[in-house]
């Protein structure tokens, strides 16, 4: 038996949630719960809350290890939770991701350290750091190049070769680093789950050979992104396809607004309040956001129909 093959690998489709906030800018657990609870009955195959969508980066760490109970409660074993644990040192990283198991989290997501640049080295020990503090708890890497340095094919390679380092989440956006991370991976020997970080080529990734798709859209719209998933396994690529094109227009519109306030206007549109962000918008930013925040309701209207509300 592969010893990999004892720990939880996530597979499927899992949202990158947005976190709701009251006015005061705390969580609000209200809503949280409601939106854990739609998200769950929309069937998705778990939940990764405190990734950037979440804006983790913004919250102290009582408040991700309050978000983190919120759902494992709300979920009640339904679906597994997989949080970010991101921290831009090894030693916070470990303290948050032994909370996120001592909570009841299936496994963990884990960005390279930020703020400071990083060597490969530097991040190749952090992962191994982390990975040896929790031996007998499943870590998922996280390659964003947008908001931390890139993680090398040959640190993925030689970190794939860690028992507990179990998958990875890629959202390079790029097909050719999809491609080379999962050949060194073959190299290695090794079989981790790719799961796809950008919901623009989630289907050309499940081709590629992709497990699934940890991404903001999942949450937004899980009814169509599922529906990609669904026909893919049904290998009926026609509908995949479509239903993959039938999301980008969205995309471009929640991108319109400084990153994540398009995908909280979003779930603004389908009944959720999601309060103010922890960034606080310019005053054109806020002019902005109602024409953003139309533009991204007429385009919901156009998708979903009846089902465009999730709470009544």
């Amino acid at each position: 038996m592969n010893t990999k093959d004892k720990f939880f690998k996530p597979e499927g489709i899992y949202p990158a949630m947005v976190t709701p906030f009251d006015d005061n800018g705390n969580v609000n657990e209200e809503e949280l719960r409601k939106y854990v609870s739609w998200l769950i009955d929309s069937r998705v195959s778990g939940l990764f809350p405190l990734g950037s969508c979440g804006e983790f980066i913004h919250m102290s760490f009582a408040e991700k290890v309050k978000v983190m109970e919120i759902i494992v409660d709300e979920a009640k074993g339904r679906v597994p939770v997989v949080p970010g644990t991101a921290e831009s040192c090894a030693g916070k990283c470990i303290e948050l991701t032994k909370a996120a198991k001592a909570i009841g989290c299936q496994s963990v997501v884990v960005a390279p350290p930020y703020y400071f640049p990083s060597s490969q080295e530097i991040m190749e020990e952090h992962y191994t750091q982390l990975a040896k503090a929790v031996p007998d708890f499943p870590i998922v890497l996280y390659n964003i190049p947008l908001f931390a340095q890139p993680i090398s094919y040959d640190v993925v390679k030689r970190l794939s070769r860690m028992d507990n380092i179990v998958g990875m989440k890629d959202s390079s956006g790029s097909m050719v680093d999809l491609m080379h991370f999962m050949d060194k991976i073959k190299i290695a020997g090794e079989d981790l789950n790719i799961l796809i970080g950008r919901e623009e080529m989630f289907l050309a990734g499940l081709m590629a050979g992709a497990k699934g798709t940890m991404s903001a859209t999942v949450g937004i719209v899980p009814e169509i992104m599922s529906g990609i998933y669904e026909a893919w396994k049904q290998r009926d690529h026609d509908l995949a396809q479509q239903l993959q094109f039938s999301v980008l227009n969205l995309i471009r519109a929640m991108f319109a607004l400084p990153f994540p306030i398009g995908f909280k206007a979003a779930l603004d549109v389908r009944g959720f309040n999601m309060g103010r962000p922890k960034q606080p918008l310019s005053p054109a930013d806020q002019y902005n956001y109602s024409m953003v925040k139309a533009r991204i309701h007429k385009i919901l209207d156009q998708r979903l129909g009846d089902k465009l509300k999730a709470v009544v």
